[in-house]
């Protein structure tokens, strides 16, 4: 009897040769330039299969002849190279009156990122021309055609329900649709949108290149504005079933928490940029802006003291969700814990041991720059490189 058709394909030369091609492009993304011998080593494959795929993903108009490598004996080698200039993604950090853009390639490589002023008027503002206007400065600034733009991802406080109406969950997008901002986006344009949560791109951030490399489970507490926190296991977030995990900022607080500040009743009431400017003002700072306000609370001789004060009430605010999740690493990120630094981690971790029976450890996050922006840049890099590797797939015959 004849074996099921779906597994005989799996065994032609066809299918085997996509494979192969896979493995050979993402051994180019991967590593750059490459050599028909370093191919070999890599993917494990002879020198006539190497050639043969080769041949097949320059015509594919995936990989092309990018020079040759001297110094070596005989003839100098070909190099070979994935092409990243089709397709692209736009990662894009957005909030309440900025945005920051930039152009993704499936190697992820560094271009330049770009800043737009939005208007403070909800009713000059539309986010149909406001992506257009960041994939078009973002392709700009990288020197890239923008009809290669097929992906974006927008990362914003706040949460897109992944249920039938996409309602949206964010303070900081006027003049933007409630429901239904992926379809509307996605028709208007002709390109895949993704909504994220800030946080929780902050939180791919630190798993790519800082403080949860290599760590099975940790949270992110992002302390800002509001507070939110993103939870990684095992290199998945978990978004919940509503789209809404780790919005700690709505959570009312404990009788011990709350005696901490008499006008606090929420998370986000206690360690909040409210909070902070008025603990800030009864150390005799002043300001009504929030970043001015770290500042000069980076700059003054109370600093310490100040910061001591934060990681206490950020401790309290961290119990629920020790308790849900139980991490055995605790990320500080955002506005105030770029200002906090070390010792308001040192603080954090004291405090939530001397409160409870948990003992995390928790450090400042390890994430130079616009996490939320590299955390946009990390989950495109992954899209726009299936996208280009689902290209390679394609050339196998059924």
């Amino acid at each position: 009897m004849d074996a099921p058709t779906t597994r005989r394909s799996q065994g032609t030369p066809s299918w085997l040769g996509a494979v192969n091609d896979r493995v050979g492009l993402s051994a180019l993304l991967d590593h750059g330039p490459l050599t028909r011998n370093r191919i070999c080593e890599l993917v494990g494959v002879s020198k006539p299969t190497a050639s043969m795929m080769m041949t097949r993903l320059i015509a594919a108009g995936v990989v092309e002849e990018s020079g040759q490598l001297a110094g070596s004996p005989g003839r100098n080698a070909v190099l070979y190279s994935a092409r990243t200039d089709r397709p692209l993604g736009v990662a894009i950090a957005i909030d309440a009156f900025r945005l920051r853009a930039r152009i993704v390639d499936a190697a992820g490589g560094d271009r330049p990122a770009v800043t737009i002023v939005l208007p403070r008027d909800a009713s000059e503002r539309s986010a149909v021309d406001e992506v257009s206007a960041a994939i078009r400065e973002a392709s700009a600034a990288a020197g890239t055609d923008p009809s290669t733009v097929h992906t974006v991802c927008i990362g914003t406080a706040g949460y897109v329900d992944p249920g039938g109406e996409g309602e949206l969950f964010s303070e900081t997008l006027p003049g933007w649709p409630t429901t239904g901002l992926r379809g509307v986006l996605e028709q208007a344009l002709g390109i895949t949108v993704f909504i994220e949560n800030d946080v929780n791109l902050a939180a791919l951030a630190e798993r790519e290149s800082g403080a949860g490399a290599g760590r099975d489970v940790f949270a992110l507490l992002w302390l800002g504005n509001g507070v939110g926190t993103s939870f990684d296991v095992a290199g998945d977030l978990h978004r919940g079933t509503f789209g809404g995990a780790g919005e700690i900022g709505f959570l009312p607080l404990s009788v011990e928490a709350h005696a901490l500040d008499e006008h606090a009743t929420t998370s986000t009431d206690l360690v909040g940029a409210a909070a902070v400017r008025r603990i800030a003002a009864a150390h005799g700072i002043g300001g009504a802006e929030f970043p001015a306000v770290l500042e000069s609370i980076a700059a003054s001789d109370a600093r310490d003291e100040i910061i001591d004060e934060i990681g206490l009430r950020i401790a309290h605010v961290s119990l629920p969700l020790l308790a849900t999740l139980d991490p055995g690493l605790l990320v500080l990120a955002g506005p105030t814990a770029a200002v906090g630094g070390t010792r308001l981690a040192e603080a954090v971790e004291r405090d939530i041991r001397r409160l409870s029976r948990w003992y995390p450890e928790v450090v400042a996050t390890h994430i130079v720059g616009d996490a939320v922006l590299q955390g946009a840049h990390a989950f495109l890099t992954a899209k726009v490189r299936e996208e280009l590797l689902g290209r390679v797939a394609r050339l196998a015959v059924p």
